[in-house]
């Protein structure tokens, strides 16, 4: 069953010991930040996780507590997802792209129980819900009663890390729901960074066209139960709607609640639910601020959001994240997403064996593809191929390995490429958009990107030497040798 809101699966993290609660007051202003970070040092020996989740119950100037790191380990995203491993959840997705058109009426008859499960997921409109149990209106919506973090010492102020941002395309109203950094400017007002390549940007400008004196609703929701909080931040295809998703993956559908000043719908599990609209004829500075990076990014000009309402449940917990120098929580948030969305790659393209992010290039910077190589010039084709997929088109570098390379070895995978690769020869650029985030990009959204063919070469690609065997022993020799391991007295 899924997890009916965010505060049972806290439950449930504390009841596996994998949550800590801080007791004592904190301030949001760069103190929560630096404990998060002096837990996540400790922690990162591991390689599996950036420390506990942390419920700071006395954040300094508000009375609502404020909780951290909440998937922050692999094994806190397998519990998100109620699974003992996320190839569970890429196996699910497996099994519903691999359906195939019927061609009979007994396969017809054999796709009922998948297509009812699948119409089980989508979200279902309820009158009420607990994100509504306090409301408040105009003069009395304040921002700044929530804990709202200041987490690097450059910032631009307090930052919203993690809400799911609602927005309806203005030409067929389809919903939208994506994850956007938020600087507080006030009691009411807010920055709202769409990148230029974001969902909610291109309804900000698809607005701005029919009328650019107009106006559009948003709404936010910050702190729904795990999968729906997660579904704002998924490569899914634009047409597909995220809370949608969400109810498949967490195999109950999202009940949703309509808003009190607009017609959006939020889910009505959530801890706090903030309302208003974006000027399409505004825009205000927004940054600097402390990202994925490791580094700040740099100011720039932002819609502005206004908020006309606020509800919330009566004892909210206000949802947030600290991004940093890698690796942090975001980390195991996109190893999650890499995981669970291998499979749609594989669909596309059969020939990809595995794939790897490592944390170092936060998300965008690089990415190792090992494949089975089938044809000259199959490395290319395949870089080509991630740089038109959806949100991989940002990946900057692109390694491309043969099959039999364990992509999540690095080591491995840095000595195989040095020995396969000629520089000249194996590298090539591309031109095209780049992560907004990217400052050392020639332009904001636009450079160059970098793919590396570090597959063995053949013939037919002009390769004319031999390619010498990799040095292994054989395995009559090991096993002569395991035999003779314990009298040999080492």
């Amino acid at each position: 069953m899924a997890y009916r809101d965010l505060r049972e699966f806290v439950r449930a993290l504390e009841a596996a010991g994998e949550l800590k609660r801080v007791r004592v007051e904190v301030d949001p202003v760069l103190e929560i930040t630096e404990v998060t970070q002096r837990i996540a040092s400790d922690a990162n020996r591991a390689k599996d996780s950036v420390g506990p989740e942390l419920l700071f119950e006395k954040p300094k100037g508000s009375r609502c507590p404020l909780l951290v790191n909440t998937f922050g380990s692999v094994k806190r995203m397998c519990m998100a997802f109620d699974v003992y491993e996320l190839d569970e959840v890429a196996g699910r997705i497996r099994g519903f792209l691999d359906t195939k058109s019927p061609q009979g009426i007994f396969d017809k008859i054999k796709m009922l129980p998948k297509l009812a499960e699948l119409g089980s997921f989508f979200p279902k409109s309820v009158k009420d819900g607990a994100c509504k149990e306090v409301i408040h209106k105009g003069g009395d919506v304040n921002l700044l009663d929530f804990p709202i973090l200041k987490c690097w010492p450059q910032d631009g102020g307090r930052f919203i890390t993690f809400p799911l941002v609602f927005t309806k395309n203005p030409e067929n109203g389809k919903r939208n729901v994506g994850m956007y950094r938020m600087q507080v400017y006030d009691e009411r007002t807010t920055g709202m960074h769409w990148q230029t390549q974001k969902h909610g940007a291109e309804h900000f400008r698809r607005a701005r066209a029919k009328n650019p004196e107009g106006r559009i609703p948003v709404s936010v929701a910050i702190g729904s139960d795990p999968a729906t909080t997660l579904s704002g931040m998924l490569p899914i295809p634009p047409d597909l709607d995220e809370m949608m998703f969400a109810g498949f993956l967490r195999k109950d559908p999202v009940e949703m609640v309509q808003c009190e000043t607009n017609e959006l719908e939020v889910p009505a599990n959530a801890e706090i639910v903030l309302e208003g609209y974006v000027n399409l004829n505004e825009m205000r500075t927004e940054g600097p601020f402390g990202d994925h990076t490791g580094f700040y990014s740099l100011e720039g000009e932002y819609p502005v959001f206004h908020v006309e309402c606020v509800t919330h449940r009566k004892d909210p917990i206000y949802l947030t994240t600290v991004v940093g120098p890698p690796p942090q929580e975001d980390f195991f948030m996109g190893y999650a997403v890499e995981r669970v969305f291998l499979p749609v790659m594989k669909m596309q393209y059969p020939e990809i064996v595995e794939v790897a992010m490592p944390a170092e290039g936060i998300f965008h910077n690089l990415m190792i593809v090992a494949i089975r190589k089938s044809y000259p010039g199959h490395a290319r084709k395949i870089m080509n191929a991630i740089w038109s997929l959806g949100q991989a088109m940002f990946t900057k570098m692109i390694v491309v390995v043969d099959h039999d390379v364990d992509v999540h070895n690095y080591s491995e995978v840095v000595w195989k490429a040095l020995c396969a690769i000629d520089p000249e020869r194996d590298v090539q650029f591309s031109l095209g958009p780049v992560d907004t985030l990217d400052h050392a990009a020639r332009m904001q959204d636009y450079g160059s990107k970098m793919g590396i063919d570090a597959t063995r070469k053949w013939a037919t690609e002009g390769f004319t030497r031999p390619w010498p065997d990799e040095i292994l022993m054989d395995e009559a020799t090991k096993k002569r040798v395991a035999d003779l391991w314990k009298a040999l007295g080492i």
